[in-house]
């Protein structure tokens, strides 16, 4: 939450979030000029995000568990992409649900908007890459994502309050958060597969045009009958 991170850490977060948002606010522009029919799509990854990710639960103090939404948007426009919508997301909470900080948004932005879903997009690429069905790929990216995200806050919130030592307090907030963000994340990964389908149905040319899934597979011809005389 705003003012709870020591000032030095919350320098160090913007420090290392701000670039990667900068790269992904350049790769968003490519990709739409390349695809412009795939904005909606965008526009509702960052919908997603910012719907899933309000819905909180009181946690650590200073902090608060809820869903993070990354991997649906990791797993279409890549992680890049996630960081920007996470941002705007975020700044928006903060503002006007007093959700999370303008100071510890580096932070913020760090653990959901980078490492999440880009552990989310290589859980993705790794599980396509081994043969598994979409559905399962889809739904791991979310879980595992989501749970890196969480794992990454424990470690920030550690480093700043290292009580009594760095591994111990590392520990303390990772069995903290799991009570609530178990349940959630799994939660999250099957609505993730419930939107992810729904789309596959109704626009699968924009997940092939994005080469989210591959080019459909021409039917095989059936054999015919022949007519007996």
């Amino acid at each position: 939450m705003e003012g709870f991170l020591p000032w030095y850490w919350c320098l160090f977060w913007y420090i290392l979030a701000l670039p990667v948002v900068a790269y992904g606010v350049i790769q968003i522009k490519k990709t739409i000029e390349k695809h412009p029919e795939s904005k909606p799509l965008l526009a509702v990854s960052g919908a997603f995000i910012f719907v899933i990710s309000s819905l909180k639960l009181p946690s650590v103090t200073g902090s608060c568990s809820h869903a993070t939404g990354g991997g649906l948007g990791a797993v279409l426009f890549g992680p890049a992409a996630v960081s920007v919508l996470a941002a705007i997301v975020l700044v928006f909470q903060a503002l006007l649900l007093a959700h999370g900080g303008i100071t510890t948004l580096g932070a913020n932005i760090f653990s959901m908007g980078i490492i999440g879903p880009f552990v989310a997009w290589l859980v993705w690429k790794g599980a396509r890459k081994i043969g598994w069905s979409v559905s399962i790929a889809i739904f791991l990216a979310a879980v595992i994502g989501d749970w890196l995200t969480y794992i990454t806050t424990a470690i920030q919130l550690a480093l700043a309050f290292p009580i009594p030592t760095f591994p111990e307090a590392v520990v303390k907030f990772i069995a903290i958060f799991a009570y609530t963000q178990v349940p959630l994340a799994i939660a999250e990964g099957i609505l993730t597969v419930v939107i992810f389908e729904y789309i596959m149905k109704l626009r699968p040319d924009i997940l092939r045009s994005l080469k989210v899934i591959g080019p459909e597979e021409p039917k095989k011809p059936t054999a015919k009958t022949p007519e007996v005389a």
